[in-house]
């Protein structure tokens, strides 16, 4: 074949994109990833920084992100929310959340009402590595600080401990460590409390996003990758190859954060 024959050739072929990925179709899109953190994390050998992390998700089919810095949780809580505010300052792709320190909560009405002035509508609360109880007054001032406010918790810790102190507030909680083997419990506060969701992440059985979608809905089930700590693939895989329909996909991927942030 001549090199005029090859040119032809070139030209009448369509181009592949070479990450064919980042022009996700319709059942990959991820709307939002409420699992984002930046900043250094205690023996993780990954660079965490900001810059990686938005190169990580620019790689991926996840549009946007909730995300702060992890300067707050282990550090500084006034300090990293100013941080997360300045950082991500008019970057459309990520959302800033916002955290207390449940350790000390006599400042929580100082901080919360810092993050209500600057339209932070998440909270994320640490009780793990604060170790922090349901049953502490600290942790309990600050989540009823925190619902008062209208604030959504991003919560992590075991749903089956932290869940039943939540009940009866009418709150809107994202549990961000359901695992599996934890489902029935959650599914069985699920009933009773339409604000409590959880993320896929752990979700690791062969039908657990499924279950969940039969038993109470994909209202209750958003997206959450616990990004750069974890791979993004397997989390995005395992939703768009879930048995359920495209539109219970699009709520789980997208439609229930947009209904929280608004």
């Amino acid at each position: 074949m001549t090199s005029t024959d090859q040119r032809i050739r070139r030209q009448a072929a369509p181009e592949q994109a070479p990450y064919p990925w980042l022009h996700p179709t319709p059942q990959e899109h991820i709307g939002w990833d409420v699992d984002v953190l930046y900043g250094p994390w205690p023996r993780h050998h990954r660079d965490t920084g900001l810059a990686a992390v938005r190169a990580h998700l620019a790689a991926s089919p996840v549009a946007g992100a909730l995300a702060l810095s992890t300067r707050g949780p282990l550090f500084d809580d006034a300090a990293g929310n100013a941080e997360t505010l300045r950082d991500l300052a008019g970057d459309p792709r990520l959302r800033p959340v916002g955290t207390v320190d449940v350790r000390d909560a006599l400042t929580a009405d100082d901080r919360l009402d810092e993050l209500a002035a600057a339209g932070v509508r998440f909270l994320r609360l640490f009780t793990v590595e604060q170790a922090a109880q349901p049953d502490f007054p600290g942790y309990r001032r600050v989540v009823r600080l925190a619902v008062e406010r209208g604030m959504v918790l991003l919560h992590d810790g075991d749903p089956r401990r932290f869940g039943p102190p939540l009940t009866g507030y009418g709150a809107n909680v994202v549990f961000l460590d359901l695992h599996a083997y934890l489902l029935a419990d959650f599914l069985l506060l699920a009933r009773d409390e339409p604000g409590f969701k959880a993320t896929t992440r752990m979700l690791s059985g062969p039908d657990s996003i499924e279950r969940v979608v039969d038993s109470v809905g994909p209202r209750h089930l958003v997206f959450g990758s616990r990004t750069p700590f974890m791979d993004i693939s397997p989390q995005t895989l395992k939703l768009r190859y879930a048995d359920i329909a495209d539109t219970d996909r699009a709520a789980i991927a997208t439609g229930n954060v947009e209904e929280l942030l608004a």
